[in-house]
Parts: structure tokens; sequence; C-alpha cells
């Protein structure tokens, strides 16, 4: 009786021990099941990222390139924009430079140089010679060596100008106002002042322009360079939307100097500035 029922327990333990060995191996195959799964899942994912990502990076290298020459192109026009300014300023300094010295064809230039080689004619007085005792005349000093104070001068004048072309417009505007302060008097003193309003109209401050050429007008009212003043002042009018007001600086300029150079520009500038 007792032999039976150590069997039937032995049984008994040894199904249990088989079933807990069956359960086991069963939970450590879905175990693996599901790792393969999450493998199968991340090596996926990790693929479409690693394309994405290329396909990002390549996007990105294309519109780097693009940005790359649309940068090149417009430092390109930049340095011809340059190029061009620099060009027109110093065609302008250039014929700045003859009115300002009177070389042959300047209309500063005295008359009487033109006919002191011929006879005069009939009927003519002394009052229609050429003036030869006035030694100091702006069309005599620029037949002769210029005074030390005047070289003095032109070098100061020609420092600020160099500045000015350089685009070093804040010292170009201290150099030319130091200029003017020292030699008030001075042939190039209204160029001088002329050049920081120009100066100032580089640098997009249209008010203090047109105080600058303003200044001009009122300080040297006979100076050849009001016309170019005036030309400017319109300009920086235009530019802060004062058409009307533009237009009238403009018109009064082509009544008061009708032959000058700054007229005929100031017509088209007209013409543009009404359409």
């Amino acid at each position: 009786m007792r032999l039976r029922a150590f069997l039937l327990l032995l049984c008994l333990g040894s199904n249990l021990c088989f079933a807990g060995l069956f359960d086991d191996a069963h939970a450590r195959e879905q175990i693996e099941t599901m790792k393969a799964r999450i493998d199968f899942i991340e090596n996926t994912l990790s693929g479409q990222a690693l394309i994405e990502l290329h396909t990002q990076s390549e996007t990105i290298r294309i519109e780097l390139g693009k940005l790359r020459g649309q940068l090149e192109e417009l430092q390109e026009e930049n340095r011809a924009l340059r190029q061009q300014q620099k060009d027109f300023y110093l065609d302008l300094d250039s014929r700045l430079r003859a009115l300002e010295t009177g070389t042959p064809g300047s209309p500063l230039q005295n008359p009487g140089n033109r006919i002191s080689d011929t006879a005069p004619p009939t009927g003519s007085t002394d009052l229609d010679r050429p003036v030869t005792t006035a030694p100091n005349t702006l069309s005599e000093r620029s037949g002769s060596r210029l005074q030390p104070s005047d070289a003095v001068q032109r070098s100061r004048y020609d420092t600020a100008y160099d500045l000015f072309k350089d685009g070093s417009y804040d010292a170009a505007i201290a150099e030319f106002e130091s200029f003017i302060k020292q030699y008030p008097q001075s042939q190039l003193a209204p160029a001088a002042a002329y050049w920081i309003g120009n100066s100032y109209y580089a640098q997009r401050d249209f008010d203090e322009s047109i105080a600058a050429q303003q200044w001009l007008i009122e300080t040297y009212p006979a100076s050849s360079k009001i016309p170019d003043a005036l030309l400017n002042m319109a300009s920086s009018q235009a530019e802060k939307g004062q058409r009307a007001i533009a237009q009238k600086t403009l018109k009064d300029l082509i009544a008061r100097y009708p032959d000058s150079g700054a007229a005929l520009k100031a017509k088209a500038r007209y013409e543009s500035i009404k359409k």
C-alpha cells in the first residue's frame, strides 16, 4: 500500500517537472521570436533613416551649391558696380579738377587767354584786352607752379578724396570737414563740401546728404559746384520718396544753370521721376 502511494507520488512529480520544462522552453521560444521581430523592425527603421538622411544631405548639398553660385554672382555684380562707381567718380573728379584749376576748355578759364595771341579788333579799347596785372587769378595760377600752401591743400584734398573712392566714407567726411575748417577760402573748399554730401548719399544717409549740399549752396553761392549739389540733393529727395520736392529741385537746377552738365542729367532724371 505504501509502495503504491510512493509510485503515484513519483509519477505526479515527474509530470509536473516535464510540464515546467515545457513551459520554460515555450517561453524562451516566444522571447527569441520577439527579439527577432524587434531586430527586424530596428534594422528596417535604421535603413529608412539612413536613406532619408542621405536624401536630406543631398538636398542640402544641392541647395548649398545653388546658394554658393548665387553668392558668387552677387559678389561679381557688386564688384562691377563698385568699379562703375569708381570710374564714374574718377571721370567726374577729372572734370571738376579741370574746372577748379582753369585748364584749357574749362568754363572758368579767363577769356583773355584765348585772345592774347591775336591782335585786338578794330575799335577795341584797353578794357577789351586781357588783364595782365593780376598774377593771382585762377587762370594764371593754373599755368604756374603751385605755391607751397596750394600744394599742401591739394595733398589734403586728394587724401580725403582717395578715402571716398575707397569707400571709407566716414573717414572721407572727417577729412573733408577738417579741410574746410582749415582752408575755408580755398578754391577746393566747395568741392570738399560737395563730396561730404556725396559720402552721406553713398551711406544712404539722405538727410545728412541734403544738409551738406544745402550748406554748400548757402556758404559758397558763387561756386561752380552748386549745379552738382542740386542734382545730388534731388537724388536724395527722390530716394526719400519726396518726388514732388525732387522735381522742384531739378526744375530749379535746369532754370538756373541751363548750360551745365548737371542740367542735362537733371532733365533725364526729371523725366524718370515723373514716370
